[in-house]
């Protein structure tokens, strides 16, 4: 590169800098215990096209009994089909403003397989995918390379992605003291991290419990429900959008999504 092409290049870096905000759709994953209302509460996005996994009916069956508004939805049995529709997404005209995945963890399970298949030639053991954890540090670049595609999505195509996982209870290896466990998604360490990394917003939904007597570990409550969205101790979650500390889901997933439509509106005259 010549000293006059060196001084352009550094010119155009300069006009590069940029100091408004770029207001992309958002990126945001929900997380949740079973029952709390993940799915119905996607369902309330703007126009949204729900992505099924393999054996996720959950929409099906809220449709089905009335208690989910008729929402367009495709069920995908395999990572490449996975693929391959985000690709028809990107490619194809639609009116669909939100991208919903019914789960994230429902996708990774098709992506280990895929990735035992192609690689391992079937064999999940020991002596395939599971040894030394070979197939996780093959799988992690298609999963960041799948999440860079979802965030074309966003970019190309002006689409909202939610994306839903079932949480586990899972033992915290706690560096600074004694081990706890604490509600985590339900989702291998490397594309968990990966996944939260990449997300604006990241939702833990429960239902709201007081405890009254820790020795008789008694409780009362579990039927409001909270969306909480900040990190503590036995949970989960962030955001970048100066979102409070939790919501209400209120009494129904309309209730639910205007409240977090509230909380983000709130967040950014604030910011």
């Amino acid at each position: 590169m010549n000293t006059k092409t060196k001084a352009s290049r550094a010119s155009d870096l300069l006009k590069s800098i940029q100091m408004k905000p770029v207001n992309r759709p958002i990126a945001m994953v929900v997380q949740g215990v079973e029952g709390v209302g993940k799915t119905s509460f996607l369902t309330q996005a703007p126009s949204p096209i729900v992505v099924m996994t393999e054996t996720e009916t959950g929409l099906d069956t809220l449709v089905d009994s009335g208690q989910a508004d008729e929402t367009p939805r495709i069920h995908v049995k395999s990572w490449s089909e996975l693929d391959e529709f985000v690709d028809a997404l990107l490619e194809g005209d639609h009116e669909y403003k939100t991208f919903a995945l019914d789960c994230a963890n429902g996708a990774e399970a098709m992506l280990y397989r895929h990735v035992t298949q192609t690689e391992f030639g079937g064999d999940f053991g020991e002596r395939g995918f599971a040894g030394y954890g070979r197939g996780y540090r093959v799988a992690a670049p298609l999963w960041d390379a799948f999440l860079v595609k979802l965030d074309r999505l966003r970019n190309e195509k002006g689409m909202r992605v939610v994306l839903i996982t079932h949480t586990k209870v899972a033992t915290f290896k706690n560096p600074a003291g004694a081990d706890y466990d604490r509600y985590t998604p339900d989702m291998h360490a490397s594309a968990w991290g990966l996944t939260h990394k990449w997300a604006d917003i990241v939702l833990f939904l429960n239902f709201l419990t007081t405890i009254e007597d820790e020795d008789k570990r008694k409780a009362s409550g579990g039927t409001m429900r909270i969306a909480y969205c900040e990190r503590r101790a036995a949970w989960d979650a962030k955001n970048r959008h100066g979102l409070p500390e939790s919501f209400s889901l209120g009494k129904s997933a309309k209730e639910g999504w205007n409240n977090f439509l509230e909380a983000l509106k709130k967040g950014k005259s604030n910011g």
